[in-house]
């Protein structure tokens, strides 16, 4: 009887270990997915309309790196498409814009001449709440891939600032496969020591 009930806390020590690793994620969003990317044929207000955004969810920009740019920008630069004062700039044609804070929109344009006037522009409404806390995302935006990590934001002074690795990257997935091994040792030695 004890050692059942030992394998029980054990058990639910290991699940609520696996929960706890894959909830502690976002979801990573390729801009205009699936039927588009960063190019001037997508319908970015509609694409975002479909998507809810949480906290702790990236965004991939993907696109030809000579034929287009990422500005993030204010609301006012973005209804504009002013390319004047950006907050932050990418431009390697895979770039990953965490969204670490909720209850906020993020604008974003493409800096080429012309661009944003022919529809290259976004508005990312980010919901407040921790990561995992509500339903999950519609399939369909959700990529599976890892991506590369984007150039490091840029400051208002036009500084770089230093840049997390996006949740996805190989560099976090190894912190996370090496919690998940320790865990499953533990569950192994614990059996062991009961039989």
């Amino acid at each position: 009887m004890a050692r059942t009930r030992a394998l029980l806390v054990v058990a639910a020590a290991l699940a609520a270990a696996a929960a706890a690793i894959g909830t502690a994620h976002g979801a990573s969003y390729t801009v205009g997915a699936p039927a588009g990317s960063w190019d001037l044929r997508t319908n970015y207000t509609l694409w975002a309309s479909g998507v809810t955004f949480r906290v702790g969810d990236q965004l991939v920009f993907k696109y030809p790196r000579a034929a287009h740019n990422v500005l993030e920008v204010s609301r006012a630069d973005h209804d504009a498409c002013s390319s004047a004062s950006p907050l932050n700039a990418f431009s390697t044609g895979d770039d990953v814009v965490p969204l670490p804070a909720g209850g906020v929109t993020r604008y974003f344009i493409c800096g080429v001449p012309g661009h944003c006037d022919n529809g290259m522009k976004l508005a990312v409404r980010v919901q407040a709440g921790a990561p995992g806390a509500a339903a999950a995302p519609s399939p369909p935006v959700a990529t599976g891939a890892a991506p590369r990590a984007a150039l490091p934001p840029m400051s208002a002074a036009r500084a770089p600032t230093a840049a997390m690795p996006p949740v996805s990257s190989p560099a976090s997935a190894g912190v996370d496969g090496s919690l998940v091994g320790l865990v499953l040792s533990a569950v192994v030695a614990s059996l062991m020591a009961f039989c």
